[in-house]
């Protein structure tokens, strides 16, 4: 797929604490790349991926998801939150082998839900699944917290490229799929003519790309 013929641009913004492998499962599904050892996100930073989503109607649509990685630093807070705007789609993250990363997930829904739209589609995503011999939170208490504030749930690996792929196309397919079926804008590409005429949001300069869209 080239760069210009995406039909939608969705916005999903990755949060969590720091540590979580917010970076990695960004660097995996974007680059499919995985580093053992990353330094801590400062500020935002974000890449982007074409995808083909399917509907439920059988249509196939190709989608451009740019992905914004945030810092878990409480010192970047008043910064990443401003980020959330305009997003369609976010992963809470935790780390499977730290339970007080899945104990910090309340406060991260809150914020997220403070500063972003309304309508956004939240999945959660518990970590690091490779190290499940020295769990922390047991997987029933994870789905347990989704099912009481409706969210989506998976467990990956962006070590081993477990469910990592599977995770964002689930997110971008519920995102095209709620919004399509409510009649809500959908975010598109500008020089594309459309009866949906929404301008995608322009980068900030404060915010570092790490890669281009490979379509």
């Amino acid at each position: 797929m080239s760069d210009e013929r995406y039909e939608l641009l969705f916005k999903i913004v990755l949060v969590g604490d720091s540590g979580v492998g917010k970076s990695n499962l960004l660097s995996r599904f974007t680059k499919g790349e995985f580093y053992e050892e990353t330094k801590s996100t400062i500020g935002v930073e974000f890449a982007v991926k074409c995808v083909v989503v399917k509907g439920k109607q059988g249509e196939q649509v190709n989608v451009k998801a740019q992905i914004w990685d945030t810092a878990g630093q409480e010192r970047y807070r008043a910064i990443t939150s401003a980020y959330y705007r305009s997003a369609v789609g976010a992963m809470l993250v935790y780390d499977i082998t730290a339970k007080d990363t899945f104990e910090n997930i309340e406060r991260w829904l809150g914020e997220l839900k403070q500063h972003s739209d309304t309508n956004i589609v939240i999945m959660l995503v518990g970590n690091k699944s490779d190290m499940r011999h020295v769990r922390e939170v047991p997987t029933d208490k994870a789905e347990q917290f989704c099912k009481e504030n409706g969210l989506a749930f998976v467990e990956t690996s962006a070590k081993d490229n477990e469910n990592v792929e599977f995770a964002f196309e689930k997110l971008l397919s519920q995102i095209y799929e709620e919004r399509n079926s409510k009649k809500e804008p959908l975010v598109v590409d500008p020089g594309k003519s459309s009866s949906i005429n929404l301008q995608p949001q322009k980068q900030s300069p404060s915010a570092t790309p790490t890669d281009k869209c490979p379509c």
